[in-house]
């Protein structure tokens, strides 16, 4: 379809009063994103890097122990966190606009929990922090629509876990 007649918006709606139309740079796509990694070496010996289209990370290392040891550096469930609570963040300040509400700042931190299951690792949950910042809302909205953003956010959506949440405005 030519540029000038593809629509110039998305139009979303969530179980909020108002359903808005929203301009992204061109809804008719799928959106993919791309990440890599690289392993060399055995399970408990070996490391790998990891890399982001973007840019973002760029052969980031990462073992077994800075994932199951404590060691410094990243592991997939810590950019798991990070994903989710990105998506959650955005996806809040999207159903607050929905709602008439313009947040000065949402902190949100996710906790991922990885445990043994059926003889090997399981993510199990998600736990979201969130503490915002809102002019003129009250707390019963603000868990309505934080509780909305939790079950909208794709990232939520991909995960098969248990997702709670902590929600209060400071």
């Amino acid at each position: 379809m030519p540029l000038a007649q593809r629509p110039s918006h998305a139009l979303l709606k969530f179980d909020c009063p108002v359903t808005v139309a929203i301009d992204f740079p061109n809804p008719t796509t799928i959106m993919k994103q791309k990440a890599s990694a690289q392993w060399q070496g055995s399970l408990k010996e070996g490391s790998g890097i990891l890399s982001t289209g973007s840019g973002a990370l760029v052969a980031k290392p990462y073992s077994f122990k800075t994932r199951f040891e404590g060691e410094q550096g990243t592991n997939p469930e810590e950019l798991i966190g990070a994903a989710h609570a990105g998506c959650f963040s955005m996806a809040f300040s999207m159903i607050l606009g929905m709602a008439g509400f313009t947040p000065e700042k949402i902190s949100t931190t996710a906790t991922i929990s990885l445990e043994p299951k059926d003889g090997g690792f399981a993510i199990t949950a998600s736990h979201l922090d969130v503490v915002a910042s809102i002019p003129g809302i009250d707390d019963a909205t603000f868990q309505d629509l934080a509780a909305k953003a939790k079950a909208g956010c794709p990232v939520s959506k991909v995960l098969n876990a248990e997702i709670t949440m902590d929600a209060r405005l400071g």
